[in-house]
């Protein structure tokens, strides 16, 4: 019987699991550092599929797929961006059936949205709608 390759993907995402995400957030030096750690646990604890690793130097989300990554470089307040995973996608469209009556996301193509967050109370603010949004993104990833 051939032996079988292990899946080089699998094998590095297990190098980056929580344990990885909590040291590189001790490490992180970031003035809306509080932002992003509520960020983080409001997505964590919207759904219990969601992990989360380190990737493009950042922390990011996923399910089967990842589907959010922070964007650290962000000028004011902290931005999450939101895709459909990496795979080529015949429903592009899926962007369209997310509801968000409160405006949370900013299309920035079919398959991208970005969630822009000022300050803790600007979270707070949104924290209902965000999670929300992040319930019916994670049906489509």
């Amino acid at each position: 019987m051939p032996s079988k390759t292990p899946n080089p993907k699998s094998t590095l995402r297990k190098a980056n699991e929580p344990a990885d995400v909590d040291t590189f957030l001790a490490s992180l030096d970031h003035p809306h550092k509080p932002e992003i750690l509520a960020l983080r646990q409001i997505i964590l604890d919207t759904d219990p599929c969601i992990a989360e690793s380190i990737k493009w130097n950042a922390p990011s989300f996923r399910t089967s797929e990842f589907f959010a990554t922070m964007h650290l470089r962000a000028k004011n307040g902290v931005q999450l961006i939101l895709h459909f995973g990496a795979k080529k996608r015949a429903d592009l469209d899926a962007g369209s059936k997310i509801a968000d009556p409160e405006s949370i996301l900013e299309w920035l193509a079919a398959d991208r949205a970005v969630a822009k967050f000022r300050d803790l109370r600007d979270i707070a603010a949104k924290r209902t709608a965000f999670t929300n949004v992040i319930r019916q993104w994670i049906t489509h990833v």
